[in-house]
C-alpha cells in the first residue's frame, strides 16, 4: 500500500498521525517484502505483520510516540557545527598552520573556561602520614579558593633521588572520590610522585549536606549537577571550577620539594578523563597525559544520547567551535596517550577521529612519535591493560622506569585515606565548602547556609565572599 505526498502534506506532515494510519493499514515500516526486522543480539526476528497489529479488545491508549524531535534538531545543529570546524581544520597543511591553529584553540578555550581567580594561600596541612614499604602516604587539605578545601593523598616514594616526576590523578563519578584510586599508588612503586584528589561533590567533598552530615541531593553526578545550574545563574561554569581545582593541585606539587617540575602527568578516568583533558587545556605545566573513556566528539556523543554531567560541557565550546579533541590538541607536541575501551558508552569512533585530528598535528610539528591511541576490549573502565599503557607512555617521557607492569598493590581502607575525622571537610573545616549563591546584592539567598556548623561560605562569581552565621 502506498499513502501519496499529497495525503502527507494534508495531514500537514505529522508523523504521528501517518504512523498511525500506516500501523492501521498493516504496512511494514522496515521497508516493502516480508515485514521482518532483525532483533538485536538474536538470529531470530520480529515478524511485524503479525506482532505490529491494533489492539482487537481493546482501544490503543497513545503514547507519546515522539520524543526524539528536540534531539534530532540539536544533532542537526552540532553536526553543522563541526562541519565548520573540519572546513578549518582541513585548512592545516604546514607546521605554521599547525602552530596558528593551536593559538585559535587556546584563545577559545580561555574564552570558555576563564577568566581565572586569584591565586591565593593554599593554607595546606598533613592530616595524617602512613609509612609504606616503598612509598609515603601523606594525607593533605589545601585551599584551592578561600575556605574550599581539597581533600587529597600525596604518595611519596622512599629510597629515590629527589625531585622526581609528579602524576595527578584526576577521579571519575566514583562517590567514593580518591578511595577508588588508590590503585594508581603503582605509579609511586615506579618512582613517581602521585597525588590523588577528590573532586568537587565526591569523597570528602561532598557539597550539600544536612545538619547530620547525611547527603541532601545525592553524591557525585546529582551534586556536579545541582552545583551546574546554581553557577549558570552566576555567569560560572563549573568546568572551570574542576580545571581551577585542577591547577591548584599542579601548584601544589610544585611546592613539594619532591617533584620535578618539568614532568608533571595528568589521568584520569571518566569523569576523571574530563578533568585531566580540561587540565591540559589550560595549564601548560603538564608534560604529558593519558585521558580514559572520555575523549570523543560532541556529535557522537549528541548522536548517542550520552548523558554528561555539567562540568563535561565545558560553556560556550560549542559556539566556539571546540571538540574534545581541541582540549587535548594544545598539548602538542608534548607525549599524550589517549585510551579507549570497545564497549564503551563513550563511542569509541569518535575516539578514532580524535586521535586523526592530534596525529595530524603532531605530524606537523614533527612529533608524531608522541601521540598514541590505545583501544582496549573492555567497558567503561581504566582496566590493567590501559593502566600499563598509560606506564609505558609516561615512563618514555620521563625515564623513570624501564618497566611498564603494573607492581603489585598494596589495598587501603578508607579510614586510613581520610583526611577527615569522619569523612567530610565540612565538620572539621572554618568554613563549608557549598557552591552557593545569590542573583545580586539586594537578592536574598537562594541557597540556604548549612546551620550548626560554624560558618557558612558563599561564592559568587570571582567578585568575593561572603560569610554568614
Amino acid at each position: 500500500m502506498h499513502i501519496s505526498f499529497i495525503y502527507l502534506t494534508q495531514m500537514k506532515k505529522k508523523r504521528r498521525d501517518f504512523l498511525k494510519l500506516a500501523g492501521l493499514a498493516g504496512i511494514s515500516l522496515a521497508g516493502s517484502g516480508s515485514g521482518l526486522i532483525p532483533v538485536f543480539g538474536s538470529t531470530k526476528a520480529l515478524d511485524t505483520d503479525t506482532a505490529i497489529k491494533p489492539a482487537e479488545t481493546s482501544a490503543l491508549v497513545q503514547l507519546n510516540r515522539f520524543p526524539g524531535m528536540i534531539h534530532e534538531y540539536f544533532v542537526e545543529r552540532v553536526r553543522q557545527i563541526e562541519q565548520t570546524a573540519n572546513k578549518r581544520r582541513s585548512e592545516i597543511l604546514t607546521k605554521s598552520d599547525a602552530e596558528a591553529y593551536l593559538g585559535e584553540v587556546r584563545a577559545k578555550i580561555q574564552q570558555s573556561l576563564g577568566p581565572w581567580p586569584e591565586k591565593t594561600p593554599f593554607n595546606a596541612r598533613i592530616t595524617g602520614k602512613h609509612d609504606r614499604d616503598s612509598y609515603t602516604i601523606e594525607n593533605v587539605i589545601f585551599e584551592s579558593r578561600p575556605g574550599f578545601m581539597v581533600t587529597t593523598n600525596l604518595y611519596i616514594p622512599k629510597g629515590r633521588k629527589f625531585p622526581l616526576p609528579a602524576v595527578v590523578v584526576a577521579c571519575g563519578h566514583d562517590g567514593s572520590g580518591k578511595f577508588a584510586y588508590h590503585i594508581f599508588s603503582a605509579l609511586a612503586r615506579m618512582g613517581y610522585v602521585v597525588l590523588i584528589f577528590d573532586p568537587i561533590g565526591q569523597g570528602e567533598r561532598v557539597q550539600y549536606l544536612t545538619g547530620d552530615l547525611k547527603q541532601r541531593i545525592g553524591n557525585s553526578v546529582f551534586q556536579h549537577l545541582y552545583a551546574g545550574n546554581q553557577l549558570f545563574l552566576t555567569g560560572e561554569s563549573l568546568s572551570s571550577w574542576f580545571a581551577w581545582d585542577g591547577i591548584r593541585a599542579v601548584d601544589y606539587l610544585l611546592s613539594r620539594k619532591e617533584v620535578d617540575p618539568k614532568n608533571i602527568g595528568v589521568t584520569g578516568v571518566s569523569g576523571g578523563g574530563t578533568q585531566t583533558a580540561l587540565l591540559c587545556s589550560v595549564d601548560q605545566r603538564i608534560s604529558m597525559a593519558a585521558p580514559c573513556c572520555w575523549v570523543t566528539t560532541f556529535r557522537h556523543n549528541m548522536e548517542n544520547e550520552e548523558v554528561a554531567d555539567t562540568e563535561q560541557c565545558p560553556w560556550r565550546a560549542l559556539s566556539l567551535g571546540l571538540d574534545h579533541s581541541d582540549f587535548m590538541a594544545v598539548m602538542a607536541p608534548k607525549p599524550v596517550i589517549l585510551l579507549g575501551q570497545e564497549k564503551d558508552f563513550f563511542d569509541i569512533r569518535g575516539t578514532e577521529e580524535s586521535f586523526a585530528r592530534l596525529k595530524h598535528l603532531y605530524r606537523l610539528l614533527s612529533a608524531e612519535q608522541n601521540i598514541e591511541l590505545h583501544v582496549g576490549p573492555d567497558t567503561h573502565s581504566y582496566p590493567k591493560l590501559s593502566r600499563e599503557a598509560m606506564h609505558r607512555m609516561f615512563n618514555k617521557a620521563t625515564k623513570i622506569s624501564d618497566t611498564y607492569e603494573e607492581p603489585d598493590i598494596v589495598n587501603e581502607n578508607e579510614e586510613t585515606l581520610m583526611c577527615t575525622p569522619h569523612g567530610q571537610v565540612v565538620e572539621t573545616e572554618p568554613n563549608i565548602c557549598a557552591i552557593v549563591y545569590r542573583l545580586n546584592n539586594g537578592e536574598a539567598y537562594h541557597s540556604r547556609p548549612l546551620q550548626g556548623h560554624k560558618m557558612a561560605l558563599l561564592y559568587i562569581s570571582h567578585q568575593g565572599l561572603f560569610a554568614f552565621q
